[in-house]
């Protein structure tokens, strides 16, 4: 009983991990209807940098602070000159945001290499917990934790303060917010920042667990994006319900059928897809 746990909060861990990414990526579709194709990038970059700012010998907790910041001032840069020309052009923003992934892809080999690198756990965090007779890492326990904090926090900011008002207003009438005198291009930009520095917070979060390597950001974006059609555009609740199913079921299936695990993932987004077009928490388009 204690392994059927134990991979289970396994499940989990990893699960928080895909929705920390696919929340800013389902928030910038969904509110600024954009196809950033370029978010697995920024997960990326938040692994390099942190694993940067750790050879410098800055503890973990500064460099995890610093990849954020950097991977946020990084989305507002590109927004600003790149992607604020471009709004309502679906075809541009893809091959854009396509674009951009190869960049800073071929960047972080230039920079980094292509060797294998992985991120030491904390520490504060470098413990076991005891289940049954398995023991269970600490950090996981505190990578499920993190999410359910910025689920919480989201939340918050959706529902109880006025900028989620104003989000979800330009969600469904932008051109209204506008005429109430609302900057939304400044709103979009804070948007797209949040979104970039959610996904480098993933990417340092991430170091410890998967490592860091070459294509880790197109298998990470793959995920997410699965995420964000389970769960619904725009919906940062449906990410977060479709986030721990694909975790739960990518763990459990490595264990039961290790060479369909990521065919049980796709089906499951086929039949989500069957029953719900719109995904568990998306909208229904009239």
């Amino acid at each position: 009983m204690s392994i059927y746990i134990v991979q289970l909060l396994t499940g989990v861990a990893y699960g928080m991990l895909y929705f920390m990414i696919a929340a800013g990526l389902t928030i910038i579709l969904g509110v600024m209807n954009v196809v950033n194709l370029a978010h697995g990038a920024f997960f990326l970059l938040g692994t390099y940098l942190a694993f940067t700012f750790i050879s410098l010998h800055f503890n973990f907790w500064l460099a995890l602070l610093l990849s954020v910041v950097v991977t946020a001032v990084l989305g507002i840069i590109i927004e600003k000159l790149l992607i604020n020309k471009i709004y309502g052009k679906e075809l541009e923003q893809v091959l854009l945001t396509f674009g951009l992934t190869f960049v800073i892809a071929d960047a972080a080999k230039w920079i980094w290499g292509t060797e294998m690198q992985t991120i030491a756990v904390p520490e504060l965090l470098n413990a076991s917990i005891t289940i049954g007779d398995m023991v269970f890492p600490a950090y996981r326990l505190f990578v499920v934790l993190v999410g359910c904090i910025l689920a919480a926090i989201l939340w918050y900011l959706e529902s109880k303060t006025r900028v989620g008002a104003i989000i979800r207003a330009g969600v469904d009438d932008r051109a209204m917010v506008a005429a109430l005198g609302i900057n939304v291009r400044l709103v979009f930009t804070g948007v797209f920042a949040f979104g970039a520095g959610m996904a480098g917070l993933s990417g340092v979060l991430g170091g410890p667990l998967i490592g860091m390597y070459t294509g880790m950001d197109s298998d990470i974006l793959v995920t997410s994006l699965i995420v964000v059609v389970i769960g619904g555009l725009g919906s940062w609740k449906g990410s977060f319900i479709g986030a721990i199913l694909i975790g739960l079921i990518e763990t459990l299936g490595k264990i039961w059928f290790p060479s369909l695990s990521m065919l049980i993932v796709f089906l499951l987004m086929v039949v989500v897809l069957m029953i719900r077009p719109q995904g568990l928490y998306g909208k229904v388009v009239s």
